[in-house]
């Protein structure tokens, strides 16, 4: 015999005690994954015989549009997490339009059953993803959020969870689901947002600076007193090219070099505190300076390394290229909030800041594109030392003291 009512029906008890774990586990901040693998397992100990589940949540990124997670009982291995870029175009977009979760956004559905067997099934873009696993029935939810809860596109959390039992969901089943994954999204929504703070001020900060945000370092004029390597970065005739390049070709130029800065930096160990127009602002902290000049010079010969490959790559395209002028000093600066009431700043202040802002500009003066003061030379690991080489003394612009300025033998480069 057929039907519904010959099953067992899930256990309250233990559907009970999953709405609780949940509950905890989005206060307690485990991984989404984790999050959709204790659900699932625990769904299926309480009776309710799910064979692949399903979570997708939007997020603020700079190049993902948003998150899957993915979780399955037949010991499958596959990718559990999948980052996915934009659905506005290519192949993405129209995946989406055929997909199970647009026709239920089409139709102002919050949940939608959908049989993976027999006639006349919906011609939905995972159709056969879904039934390739064995499935048989498929249970999808919209979870909405209020308006004044919407970060970006993150909007609602969409889910579903897949059955192979011959008949389907059970009535049983089914209002499980209906109770428990609004929790779910809830929980979800909770450790996604948490995730979402940790991206966007590292992204922002920089990502010593964020971490230190996020662990209450928010009070204006709380600072600390540092010894750091301080980089200060800027391109080449910047000026000259922004008056003379279309203004459409302003924004990519910037961006490419400031991806190969920032991605050399990072590499190398320092933080990016600032994207000042052209110019970027980091730091190298280490316990020893000898090895903080050492990074700092590490993160030089990266980025000479990726320049080369950009303006191979842009001048191929007829775009406009340049090379980077690079200020290098060490000293103690203070580093934390500084601002206003209502307006605050995570960053470095000090005559050692402006210091090496005069050290860079001398990049012009001696036509050398590394500068470094004679505090970075004298705190240089030898082996470094002995391949800087003095380019003469120099009074400094707004700096007290005369002093050696110094860059990297170009026969040792």
């Amino acid at each position: 015999m057929n039907g519904y009512s010959e099953r067992q029906e899930p256990d309250a008890a233990a559907l009970e005690a999953l709405a609780g774990w949940l509950v905890s586990a989005g206060l307690t901040g485990l991984t989404e994954m984790a999050l959709l693998e204790g659900f699932s397992q625990r769904l299926c100990a309480a009776g309710v015989a799910v064979s692949r589940s399903v979570a997708i949540i939007d997020t603020l990124h700079p190049i993902f549009e948003g998150r899957a997670f993915r979780w399955r009982d037949d010991g499958v291995e596959e990718e559990g997490l999948i980052e996915y870029g934009p659905t506005t175009d290519g192949e993405l977009a129209e995946k989406w339009r055929r997909s199970m979760f647009q026709d239920m956004l089409n139709r102002s559905l919050s949940e939608l059953r959908c049989p993976l067997i027999g006639p006349d099934l919906p011609d939905y873009s995972h159709m056969e993803d879904m039934q390739a696993t064995g499935s048989t029935d498929c249970l999808a939810f919209i979870h909405h959020f209020a308006p004044d809860g919407v970060m970006g596109g993150m909007d609602c959390v969409y889910s579903y969870c897949l059955t192979r039992q011959t008949d389907g969901f059970s009535a049983g089943e089914q209002a499980a689901l209906r109770r428990l994954m609004p929790l779910l999204a809830l929980s979800l929504k909770t450790l996604s947002l948490a995730r979402i703070a940790g991206t966007l001020t590292q992204v922002y900060l920089g990502r010593d600076a964020g971490q230190r945000v996020l662990s209450g370092r928010i009070s204006r004029g709380v600072a600390d007193r540092i010894n750091a390597v301080l980089w200060f970065s800027d391109l080449r005739g910047y000026t000259r090219i922004s008056d003379s390049a279309a203004p459409d070709a302003i924004i990519p130029l910037l961006n490419d070099y400031a991806d190969v800065t920032v991605s050399a930096i990072h590499n190398a160990g320092g933080d990016v505190l600032k994207l000042i127009g052209d110019g970027t602002l980091a730091i190298f902290k280490a316990d020893d300076p000898a090895d903080a000049c050492r990074a700092a010079l590490d993160a030089w010969a990266d980025l000479r390394v990726r320049l080369r490959e950009l303006k191979q790559r842009r001048t191929a395209a007829g775009q406009p290229v340049t090379d980077i002028y690079l200020g290098l000093h060490i000293g103690d600066v203070f580093y934390g909030n500084i601002g206003g009431q209502d307006r605050l700043d995570f960053t470095v202040v000090g005559p050692a800041v402006n210091e090496v802002a005069r050290i860079v500009s001398m990049c012009r003066s001696v036509d050398r594109s590394l500068v470094t003061s004679d505090a970075f030379a004298a705190s240089s690991p030898p082996e470094a030392r002995a391949r800087l080489v003095s380019v003469g003394r120099y009074a400094l612009r707004g700096v007290g003291r005369a002093q050696e300025l110094f860059t990297l033998d170009p026969t040792l480069i």
